[in-house]
């Protein structure tokens, strides 16, 4: 009788100590997967950062379907509520330290059809060539012209920076010349560079215990046109 009491009281024993293992690898497991969670977050945070933050003042004028220059040189960018296309010296693949790429950002519907999500494509810049197969001409805008451009398409190569939003959308900041205050604008219309781009991102699913990709301002650190003669004062940028 007292060796049985024993094996069961031991069972017992075993049974907590298993039970509570069991519970414990469960929560360090969740933890872990919060973590990485939030990891890939942080760091889709800081890629968007580094890329606009790197932005480039490059200039193209395209090509027409025959390759003979299409008109004047205008800067390269594009800036629509769901795509943003530049240069930069940050990439994916060898941050700051490889050669500059073309980035094309772009929102595209999310995995059937749920939500949406932010990709990224990256092209080795390799000269004006480079640009010229990118765009699809020249267009006017309010003081100058800007390169055209065909929708961002996901590729087998794209890089989802953020995914399950209900929403993911781009505006852009820029000096009205006339009153001198900083406004935004949700498409670039004109011949230079914007003063910031704004991402804003609205969760599918908000989760007060994780990281969310949140809206995010990144200055445009580029503050003169390269194509303008240098003088004592600057210029209005619009």
């Amino acid at each position: 009788m007292e060796l049985l009491i024993a094996v069961t009281l031991v069972s017992l024993l075993s049974v907590g100590l298993l039970w509570a293992m069991r519970v414990g690898l469960h929560a360090m497991e969740r933890t872990n997967e919060r973590m990485m969670k939030n990891r890939r977050f942080l760091g889709a945070r800081r890629v968007l950062e580094q890329q606009f933050a790197g932005l480039m003042p490059v200039f193209t004028d395209c090509t027409q379907g025959d390759g003979r220059p299409g008109g004047p040189k205008a800067i390269f960018f594009q800036g629509e509520p769901d795509t943003v296309r530049f240069v930069t010296s940050y990439s994916l693949e060898e941050a700051s330290r490889g050669y500059p790429r073309i980035a094309e950002f772009g929102v595209i519907p999310g995995r059937y059809g749920v939500g949406v999500r932010l990709i990224v494509n990256e092209t080795l810049y390799a000269g004006p060539a480079a640009l010229a197969s990118v765009c699809m001409g020249m267009r006017q805008v309010a003081n100058g012209v800007l390169p055209a451009f065909g929708p961002v398409e996901a590729r087998a190569s794209s890089f989802i920076l953020a995914d399950r939003l209900r929403e993911c959308r781009f505006i852009y900041q820029f000096n009205d010349m006339r009153s001198g205050a900083y406004e935004w604008t949700p498409s670039w219309v004109f011949a230079t560079l914007p003063v910031a781009i704004r991402i804003e991102m609205v969760p599918l699913e908000p989760d007060p215990a994780n990281v969310q990709m949140t809206t995010l301002t990144v200055p445009v650190r580029v503050d003169r046109n390269p194509m303008e003669a240098y003088a004592d004062v600057d210029p209005p940028r619009q």
